[in-house]
């Protein structure tokens, strides 16, 4: 399974849709989840990649980790692992 397929299936599973319901220029408002959902679809990816988002839930938009749609948030998570690699 990609990065893609992956960070999809979490994000997919967040918002009670299928995966092939979820598209690359969706965001997660467009999808239906909220705040907390954000906040679980991240654990979630945190766990699924064994890695650490930076994430300010303060204010998203000073983070380094972008979450303006699934193609940023699969864009943020391989650079992430890159940068452990």
């Amino acid at each position: 399974m990609t990065v893609r397929d992956k960070v999809i299936a979490i994000i997919a599973e967040q918002a009670v849709l299928e995966p092939s319901d979820v598209t690359g220029d969706s965001s997660l408002e467009d999808l239906g989840i909220d705040s907390m959902g954000l906040v679980e679809s991240i654990f979630a990816i945190e766990e699924a990649f064994d890695i650490s988002v930076p994430f300010n839930a303060n204010d998203p938009s000073e983070s380094d980790f972008d979450i303006s749609s699934v193609d940023a948030i699969v864009a943020a998570v391989e650079k992430l692992k890159a940068e452990q690699a």
